[in-house]
């Protein structure tokens, strides 16, 4: 219906560590080399579970956009925004909550989750509850038809998925539609439509989806429609609906999963993290003193990689014949801890080098970073406006 546009986000907890480079920056530097990005700051987010500690939100946004362009995400490929700075998000949001159930709410697989790893937080709240909702207006406001998420993730766009579909129910009612959507395929060439006319005929009739994402392909590569003749043709391949909001979809990306210095999910809240760009001597002694196999008490005693922290980090750090030498190394007492360590702590200060150097100009020019920002929030609110346009015509809320 629209172009491929994907949109992501995250909390801004400030400086980044490499869990956050190697489970999702590195996807959103290879997107925005192919489709249309939107990157944002999810400072409303912050809120649903941290609503008493707000005065550090800023501070952690601009340090967490200064680790993203530092990486290299580039603001002439990507839009870099600030969630609270386009208001159309709240405004969909509000509206999207007045047609969602409580209990499409309630049985998101983090609502309990949540709850019950942050017993130290008040999650009592209707905007811990109302999390997806929000969640689905920071995706459709920009109606976008692709969301990077990892496996585990993919039950939190199908409620995105059904408040879309139950927004274009309700609201896609238009009079006269029928008659409207046969004016528009008349507009898309006889040949076209023609050939319009025959897969929707197949879905139809026989339910066959190949007609349908075919049909659909056909709608995006003709580019002389207008926006609502758009929407109608969507609308009519599948009932008699506009589609005002599209469902999107979630792209399945391959991610690393790093682990702490303690073996556990790295994160800062438990003081194991290595940042992005951490100091290569703070690198090199976190690496060093990192536990080990502990059957490996001393030099000559054998190891097993598979009980010992640092061998994930030399699966996503070491070439495969550094790999193979630490299996044989360590298997055998051949090496010793120290030993096999240091191929890790040399990867990682390589990687972090070119990482502080771009990041130094955003830190002795903040008017940089906040420039870049600034133009990236009026570009995402241009689109966030276009969709509100037709959300409130829709609505019966726009009074023209």
């Amino acid at each position: 219906m629209f172009a491929d546009r994907v949109l992501s986000g995250m909390r801004p907890t400030g400086r980044m560590h490499i869990g956050h480079y190697h489970g999702a920056l590195k996807n959103w530097l290879r997107l925005q080399e192919e489709y249309e990005c939107l990157y944002f700051a999810a400072d409303w987010h912050a809120l649903t579970t941290h609503y008493d500690a707000s005065e550090s939100i800023a501070d952690s946004v601009w340090e967490m956009m200064i680790d993203w362009l530092a990486v290299g995400i580039n603001p002439s490929r990507a839009t870099l925004f600030i969630q609270s700075r386009v208001p159309e998000h709240a405004e969909l949001a509000l509206l999207l909550g007045m047609i969602a159930p409580v209990g499409w709410l309630e049985r998101v697989p983090t609502y309990k989750d949540q709850q019950q790893k942050l017993v130290d937080r008040d999650l009592s709240n209707f905007g811990f509850l109302g999390y997806p909702v929000m969640m689905s207006a920071d995706i459709l406001i920009y109606r976008a038809n692709m969301v990077p998420v990892g496996e585990d993730q993919v039950s939190h766009i199908e409620v995105t998925r059904e408040l879309a579909r139950r927004f274009n129910h309700i609201y896609g009612r238009e009079p006269g539609f029928e008659e409207k959507a046969n004016v528009a395929v008349k507009k898309l060439g006889s040949k076209k439509a023609r050939r319009y006319a025959e897969l929707r005929t197949a879905f139809q009739e026989k339910g066959d989806a190949a007609a349908l994402e075919a049909a659909k392909e056909l709608l995006n590569e003709t580019q002389n429609l207008a926006l609502g003749d758009r929407e109608r043709l969507f609308g009519f391949l599948e009932g008699a609906h506009r589609v005002i909001l599209p469902e999107p979809q979630p792209l399945l990306t391959a991610t690393s999963k790093v682990p702490g210095l303690d073996g556990q999910k790295m994160s800062k809240s438990y003081g194991n993290a290595i940042m992005l760009r951490e100091d290569p001597a703070s690198v090199t002694r976190k690496i060093r003193t990192m536990q080990t196999d502990p059957a490996r008490a001393r030099r000559t005693d054998k190891g097993d990689p598979g009980r010992c922290p640092v061998w994930p980090l030399h699966q996503i750090y070491s070439e495969p014949a550094t790999c193979d030498w630490v299996v044989k190394g360590c298997t055998t007492a051949g090496i010793g801890c120290l030993d096999c360590k240091q191929p890790v702590i040399d990867a990682i200060i390589a990687e972090q080098e070119p990482i502080r150097e771009r990041a130094q100009r955003y830190l002795d020019d903040p008017t940089l970073v906040r420039n870049i920002v600034a133009d990236g929030c009026g570009r995402a609110r241009e689109l966030a406006e276009e969709t509100m346009r037709d959300v409130r015509e829709a609505m019966g809320l726009d009074y023209s």
